[in-house]
């Protein structure tokens, strides 16, 4: 029998080659805006190379990288704790989802930003608030994704499986919550890159800590090469991130399939 026809999209060796060529055009285009434009705006990579092993040798990157990782990691999984249970049960009970969803999406579309001074007001300057503005950045996009996934289950096997005596736990578990799991996965990779972004929000507005204090600092003082490291830092988390979330949608798409 002749093997299925891999497509260009579904070989990784080719994905990894091409990503390796994007990663080394974005470093050609970034030597040559180096090169064109003022160094104290735009530090070369081998000068932001350079300031990356004086970070980690002064200690100063990998502490603040800590605190941040504390603040992203708790904020954000509080955000799932609380936002995957509760859109499950807004999608669940239609009549409770549509009650609530005008105020959630009211929520969501209000900026974070402007509840940092009540936050500060309620809980001053510190773990807390920073925690909550992660919070709150975090868990809006993963309840209306959950949600949003459960409102799109098939609810022709729900009401089949009623029909036969199945319990709401047992329908959850076997058809809502396989059924909504893109649509979970989306929220959560939409609230880990609010709540990554939050995190720096809550540490310049709240004590001066981390990443988000880093990034403060050297901003201020010009130090260019030293503010590219912690700006390319972020970025290196948001793909880490999401490439671990990407890996738990594939796993749990395959027990999709077997369940």
């Amino acid at each position: 029998m002749a093997k299925p026809h891999r497509k260009p999209a579904d070989n990784p060796v080719l994905i990894a080659l091409l990503r390796l060529v994007f990663l080394g055009l974005l470093l050609l285009l970034w030597w040559l805006a180096s090169e064109n434009v003022s160094r104290n705006l735009i530090p070369s990579p081998l000068q932001t190379y350079d300031a990356f092993w004086r970070l980690i040798a002064n200690g100063r990157l990998v502490a603040a990288l800590g605190d941040s990782l504390q603040v992203f990691l708790s904020g954000y999984g509080l955000a799932i704790l609380v936002a995957v249970p509760l859109g499950l049960i807004m999608g669940g009970f239609n009549l409770l989802g549509k009650t609530v969803e005008v105020f959630l999406y009211a929520l969501a579309a209000t900026p974070r930003v402007a509840f940092i001074p009540l936050i500060i007001v309620f809980l001053g300057l510190g773990v807390q608030a920073k925690l909550t503005v992660v919070f709150m950045g975090a868990v809006m996009p993963i309840v209306m994704n959950t949600y949003a996934g459960v409102q799109q289950v098939d609810r022709e096997l729900v009401e089949m499986a009623r029909s036969v005596g199945a319990s709401r736990l047992r329908i959850y578990a076997r058809i809502i919550l396989p059924g909504s799991l893109p649509y979970l996965i989306a929220g959560l990779r939409i609230g880990a890159t609010i709540g990554l972004i939050n995190t720096v929000v809550a540490e310049l507005y709240t004590s001066v800590k981390g990443l988000g204090g880093l990034l403060a600092t050297y901003g201020n003082s010009f130090r260019m090469a030293e503010y590219f490291v912690v700006v390319l830092t972020l970025s290196l988390i948001g793909v880490v991130v999401t490439e671990i979330l990407r890996h738990i949608e594939i796993r749990l798409a395959r027990w999709k399939q077997g369940g």
